[in-house]
């Protein structure tokens, strides 16, 4: 519709699926295997990202979020088959602490609509998942392997996903080049720091974030991790001490 989304291919059987019109840059990532695909996060749901997947795969496909919020759970009502982690079980049958009102509000702000969309009709996804993922899970797509990561920290049922045969390492919202978000209530800047440890250790060859620049290298992690270490030392890990700025990204606590 109306141009809204871009698609870039990684490798065979690899999509980025990028809705640039809005200021969050919100990226998608399509995984074909042998048996079926998963699309890791579904987007804003301005637009119907189904219409995208479907032109870039034959197969039966699952969707997972690196967590529920508004912006990765857009697209989720056109595919039933979808996994999410326990811990947010809550916010997908209407405990997410953001009225409608308020989520309403973020899907219209600097955002370039597609003309004639109405965000009144927009609705946060609810639903019950066909399957609940655990840390260290692995999904199974035929010939691909994806590992469940708990990243806990931007928010509490936050997951990376891990491809190792191919050293991708798909973060979600716990990096990207621009401001983390770790300042919400539902955020925990101590679980930040371990989550960011534990992603740094891996063998990571290819970043692929939730938002803004694809230009990401895997130093970053390490970078990332130093210096919530050093607020840490410094006794500013917590909700309320600032913005803190490192150049090509910052963190909001």
């Amino acid at each position: 519709m109306d141009n809204w989304f871009t698609i870039d291919q990684i490798d065979k059987g690899t999509y980025i699926i990028s809705e640039y019109r809005h200021w969050e840059e919100t990226h998608c990532y399509l995984l074909n295997g042998s048996e079926r695909s998963l699309i890791i996060d579904t987007g804003l749901g301005i637009c119907n990202i189904h219409h995208e997947v479907m032109g870039l795969t034959d197969k039966p496909v699952t969707a997972i979020a690196t967590h529920i919020h508004w912006d990765h759970v857009g697209g989720h009502e056109y595919f039933p088959d979808f996994y999410a982690h326990g811990d947010e079980l809550n916010w997908l049958s209407g405990e997410f602490p953001l009225t409608r009102e308020q989520i309403k509000g973020m899907v219209v702000d600097r955002c370039d609509l597609p003309e004639g969309y109405d965000v009144n009709r927009y609705e946060f996804f609810q639903g019950k998942p066909t399957k609940v993922l655990k840390d260290n899970d692995i999904i199974d797509i035929g010939d691909r392997f994806v590992q469940v990561v708990h990243t806990p920290g931007h928010s509490p049922g936050h997951m990376c996903f891990w491809e190792e045969e191919r050293g991708n390492l798909f973060t979600g919202d716990l990096v990207y080049k621009d401001t983390l978000f770790a300042y919400f209530p539902s955020t925990d800047p101590g679980a930040y720091l371990n989550s960011l440890e534990r992603v740094s250790a891996l063998p990571v060859k290819h970043v692929y974030p939730a938002h803004h620049t694809l230009d990401i290298q895997p130093e970053i992690l390490g970078r990332m991790r130093d210096a919530f270490r050093q607020l840490k030392a410094e006794g500013k890990l917590h909700h309320g001490s600032g913005t803190f700025d490192y150049g090509d990204w910052a963190v909001w606590l």
